[in-house]
């Protein structure tokens, strides 16, 4: 018979020595203050994208909260006809580009990974090879004006249609499959479409789903490739237009003036509006890619590590 005594006793928590309580305190204080210094940026672009333009250009150091309430900096940001084309081709190169990544990376990881493939040590070389040396950024430039990627839709996804580091990282996931699986499907008369379709991704959703957010963030963080290839500002990407309003800082980059029903009547207000907007930009392109997180979060740990625990 089962001693109810014994199980009981079992169930209880062991008592912690100070020790225990000390090394807890110590980690749960350390944790905090890092979620504090990585949340705290967000906060304060927050805050001072809703706070009055007037008080936060005479505002100094940290911001806890709002300086006031106000709208006006969102308006002039949706109310800006260059803005919104940039979202619009953001969107459009982050969705076509991610898909041509997703599908290149699939094939080249997948032949890479097979067993039989001739010369797969040499090719690999020549592949890692790439992360470590490039012709420089004339020669490449070059390279894609003279194929015809200059200054087009293609511009943005082609040049950067795969990643060395992905591929290796898809192509170590595909091996630790059991091999048994792949030669089943063969028995069953599947060919190498079938069994990438129906054996390989199926089994290798976590990796799949972490690589897919390296190539989404990746391409909508994207902006030194525009400003190398794009002359054409309506093809210009959100993140290049930020980098005008964050680092160049030009005034004619945002439509300060009486756009969005807001009346700038000194240079005083329309510096003050010029900050504001900065805020306001940021929130606007960061907010898409901040709302993708937390559905692929559970997949970051199991993707990465089974992608990395075999050569």
């Amino acid at each position: 018979m089962i001693d109810n005594k014994k199980i009981k006793a079992r169930g209880k928590r062991k008592h912690k020595s100070v020790g225990d309580f000390v090394f807890d305190f110590a980690n749960y204080t350390l944790l905090a203050a890092l979620t504090l210094v990585c949340f705290y940026p967000i906060l304060h672009i927050l805050f001072a994208s809703v706070s009055d333009p007037t008080a936060l250009i005479a505002h100094k150091g940290a911001l806890f909260k709002p300086l006031g309430f106000t709208l006006d900096g969102y308006k002039l940001v949706f109310k800006d006809n260059s803005l919104l084309n940039g979202y619009k081709n953001t969107i459009i190169y982050v969705g076509l580009g991610t898909l041509v990544n997703m599908v290149m990376t699939i094939l080249g990881a997948y032949v890479l990974s097979r067993r039989d493939l001739y010369f797969k040590n040499f090719i690999m070389i020549l592949i890692t090879i790439t992360m470590f040396f490039g012709g420089g950024l004339i020669p490449w430039f070059l390279l894609m004006k003279d194929i015809g990627l200059y200054n087009n839709l293609w511009a943005m996804i082609l040049p950067t249609a795969i990643s060395t580091w992905n591929i290796i990282i898809l192509r170590t996931a595909f091996q630790a499959i059991p091999r048994e699986l792949e030669e089943a499907a063969v028995i069953d008369g599947a060919g190498q479409a079938k069994i990438l379709v129906n054996v390989i991704l199926p089994l290798s959703r976590a990796t799949l789903a972490v690589i897919f957010l390296y190539y989404l963030v990746g391409n909508w963080n994207s902006w030194f490739n525009a400003m190398v290839l794009l002359k054409d500002r309506q093809l210009f990407p959100l993140q290049l237009l930020m980098k005008e309003i964050l680092v160049a800082n030009d005034a004619t980059a945002t439509s300060i003036g009486s756009a969005g029903g807001v009346v700038i009547n000194s240079a005083q207000s329309a510096n003050a509006f010029r900050e504001l907007v900065k805020y306001c930009a940021i929130v606007v392109s960061t907010v898409p890619i901040l709302m993708v997180y937390p559905f692929l979060q559970k997949y970051f740990v199991k993707g990465v590590y089974v992608g990395s625990i075999k050569g």
